[in-house]
């Protein structure tokens, strides 16, 4: 739908819900019923300032006038128990990681991880990387550390952390462990 089509729908849509006729429209925002016609017909292109006129008159942020307009985003969808299997320092330990969705291109996108930890282990891998990360423990006891500081953390915890500080499991306390990571640069 073109942009013109958009705002005619949204225009159109915010006078039905605010209960007025196109000429009460007009009235409110200044503009001729016949440009409010032209406009709800898409058969014109808004300039700002009647963009403007039309939300002060509708009530809504100018903002509201666009919804629907560039809805083709990237988005990624994983089911239940699916999910890229990914190794890392801590495989080879009986620890799983899965990623579970990735934007391609991104270099802000967040990371979310589904981290099982099953066997327990003397040697645990300690991460150091770029940008924050946010734990939520969604079964198991562990202790959890980052830089000098340990965290017991059970189901329902959570930890946002900087992922410059050297961190992560530090003593399995209740086995399996699943935890959700989500990284963001």
């Amino acid at each position: 739908m073109s942009l013109e089509g958009i705002i005619a729908k949204q225009v159109r849509h915010y006078r039905q819900v605010n209960g007025i006729n196109a000429a009460e429209l007009a009235s409110r925002t200044g503009l001729s019923k016949a440009m409010i016609s032209k406009i709800e017909a898409a058969a014109t292109s808004c300039s700002l300032t009647t963009l403007q006129r039309l939300a002060d008159g509708l009530e809504v942020p100018v903002t509201a006038l666009f919804r629907g307009a560039d809805t083709d985003r990237d988005a990624t969808f994983t089911k239940s128990g699916q999910g890229s299997l990914t190794v890392r320092s801590g495989t080879q330990h009986g620890h799983e990681y899965r990623v579970l969705g990735t934007l391609k291109g991104r270099t802000d996108a967040l990371e979310p991880t589904l981290v099982t930890l099953t066997d327990a282990s003397d040697v645990f891998p300690l991460f150091q990387h770029p940008g924050t990360e946010f734990i939520y423990m969604l079964a198991g006891r562990m202790v959890y550390g980052h830089g000098a500081y340990e965290y017991v953390m059970e189901e329902g915890d959570s930890l946002l952390l900087d992922g410059e500080g050297p961190h992560g499991p530090l003593e399995l306390l209740e086995l399996p462990i699943r935890f959700l990571a989500v990284g963001a640069k």
